[in-house]
């Protein structure tokens, strides 16, 4: 929420193994079948780069919403290789991992920024994201932020390690 009442929707991906936030969309609206697809092609890019499918099938975990689980929206992640799935009903702890990102989120960078208005908020998503990626440390990862989980691991995979 913003001191002016607007509030701020985000729908995000993470990368369950290296915890990397690849994605998101933000809108002071509900989050549309059409923001999760856009939100499928930017995570998609991100991690793989301009590609029309996938070379191998990616399993998309996503909460029940309609916006997920519309007809639409399935059928485009079928298409681009993902193998749409859903968390069980009711069972937050299901999607540990992305509650745990929402409750970082909050913690550490929503509540400490000024967030007079919407425009504002959005704004400063990008610097957030970039921020969690690049420098916050995970336990999970031994401490390492997602980034220099990703570069460590990349440099062993290179040297044979």
């Amino acid at each position: 929420g913003c001191d002016n009442g607007e509030k701020v929707r985000v729908a995000f991906s993470l990368d369950c193994c290296d915890r990397e936030a690849m994605g998101f969309v933000a809108t002071t609206a509900g989050i549309s079948a059409e923001d999760v697809r856009d939100l499928m092609t930017a995570t998609v890019e991100h991690r793989f780069g301009r590609v029309n499918r996938l070379p191998r099938t990616i399993e998309w975990l996503s909460d029940n919403g309609s916006c997920y689980t519309a007809r639409e929206t399935r059928r485009f992640a079928r298409e681009i290789n993902l193998q749409p799935r859903t968390t069980p009903v009711e069972s937050p702890q299901s999607n540990g991992m992305a509650e745990a990102f929402v409750k970082t989120m909050k913690r550490d960078y929503v509540r400490i920024a000024d967030r007079p208005d919407a425009k504002t908020v959005i704004a400063m998503l990008p610097h957030w994201f970039r921020h969690y990626n690049t420098v916050h440390p995970h336990r999970a990862l031994g401490y390492l932020s997602p980034r220099e989980y990703i570069n460590r691991s990349t440099t062993e995979e290179l040297s044979g390690n």
